[in-house]
C-alpha cells in the first residue's frame, strides 16, 4: 500500500502533495506543529496535544484550520488509510499563503498538512542499553514555549550532537541545561527526579506533563528547578522524554558515564508506568 498524506482537505500520495512557495511556513517559519503517538491504531495523549496546540496557535494568533473534532478526524483518517498500528502522526499549521510581508496578512486561510510514520514506541531497542547525549549550545529564540516550526537552531544542535557520536543533545545556556534538542531533560539524584520548571525558556512537553502526574501517583519525589551540566554528570540516572521515545534512559553525556552506565531503576519504572497508561488509553488490555 502506498503512503497517504494530507494537504488542505485532500488525501494524496506524497509526490502529489504540494504547498505554495508563498506559504508563510515556507517563507518565515510562521506556523506550529505537533507530533502525536499512535498505539494499537489509536491516538494517545490526545487531550494534552489539543491543549498545547491551542496554546501555540493562540500565542502566534493563528486561527484553527478547522474544528478540533475535524482536526482529530483528519489524523484518524490518516491512521486508517495508512493502516498504522504503532508510530506517530505529524501535523503542521501555518498562517497560510500571502505576499511576502513581515506583518500578518488579513483573512488568510491557514494551511494544514499531516502525515504518519511507523515507529517502535513500546519496544524501542535503544531502551535496553540507553543512549549517549552530547552537550550543545542553546541558540534558540526567547519563546521556546511555542511549538514553532522554526527549528533551525535545533537542527544545528542535533547535528552537533550527532557529529559527536551522540543520539540526542542537551542544550545549555549560562551553564544550565534548558532541554533536549527534541525532548525534555531529567536527572535523578538521591532518588529524586529533577527537571527544569516550565517557562518561556522550554517547551511544555506533553510527556513531561504526564510523567509528573505519574511520578506523583507513584510517590516519586520531583523537584522542578534548573540543573547544571556538572549536576547531570554526577547524577545517578538521566533520561529524556518525547512523543517518539516516551521515556528513554541516558547512560553517558559527552562520553562520561552516568551512574552505572546502564538504564536506571527509576527511569525504567517511569517508562513502564507510562507504557501502561498509554496502552490503557489505546484500549490494549494488560
Amino acid at each position: 500500500m502506498s503512503r497517504i498524506v494530507y494537504v488542505n482537505g485532500d488525501y494524496v500520495a506524497p509526490e502529489e502533495a504540494k504547498v505554495s512557495i508563498f506559504d508563510r511556513g515556507f517563507i518565515f517559519g510562521d506556523g506550529v506543529y505537533e507530533v502525536v503517538p499512535v498505539l494499537n491504531g489509536q491516538l494517545v495523549d490526545k487531550q494534552y496535544f489539543l491543549e498545547r496546540l491551542q496554546r501555540s496557535l493562540g500565542e502566534l494568533k493563528i486561527a484553527w484550520p478547522c474544528s478540533k473534532e475535524d482536526y482529530i478526524a483528519v489524523m484518524e483518517a490518516l491512521i486508517a488509510r495508512n493502516q498504522l498500528v504503532e508510530g506517530m502522526v505529524y501535523s503542521q499549521v501555518t498562517r497560510g499563503v500571502a505576499e511576502r510581508n513581515f506583518s500578518f496578512p488579513e483573512a488568510t486561510p491557514t494551511t494544514l498538512v499531516a502525515f504518519t510514520s511507523e515507529l517502535q514506541l513500546l519496544d524501542n531497542p535503544q531502551v535496553a542499553s540507553g543512549i549517549a547525549l552530547a552537550i550543545t549550545a542553546d541558540l534558540r529564540w526567547k519563546r521556546r514555549d511555542i511549538k514553532s516550526i522554526n527549528l533551525l537552531a535545533q537542527c544545528l544542535a542535533k547535528q552537533d550532537a550527532v557529529s559527536q557520536g551522540a543520539v540526542e543533545g542537551w542544550m545549555v545556556e549560562d551553564g544550565y541545561v534548558t532541554e533536549g534538542v527534541s525532548s525534555s531533560a531529567y536527572i535523578v539524584s538521591g532518588g529524586k527526579v529533577i527537571t527544569r520548571p516550565l517557562s518561556n525558556w522550554i517547551l511544555p512537553g506533553i510527556r513531561r506533563r504526564t510523567l509528573l502526574e505519574i511520578a506523583a501517583k507513584a510517590n516519586l519525589e520531583v523537584e522542578e528547578r534548573p540543573f547544571t551540566v556538572a549536576e547531570a554528570l554526577a547524577a545517578d540516572e538521566a533520561f529524556i522524554s518525547s512523543a517518539t521515545t516516551i521515556v528513554m534512559p541516558v547512560v553517558s553525556i559527552d562520553g562520561q558515564q552516568i551512574g552505572t552506565g546502564t538504564p536506571g531503576p527509576i527511569t525504567m519504572r517511569l517508562r513502564e508506568l507510562y507504557k501502561a497508561r498509554l496502552l490503557q488509553e489505546a484500549g490494549v488490555s494488560g
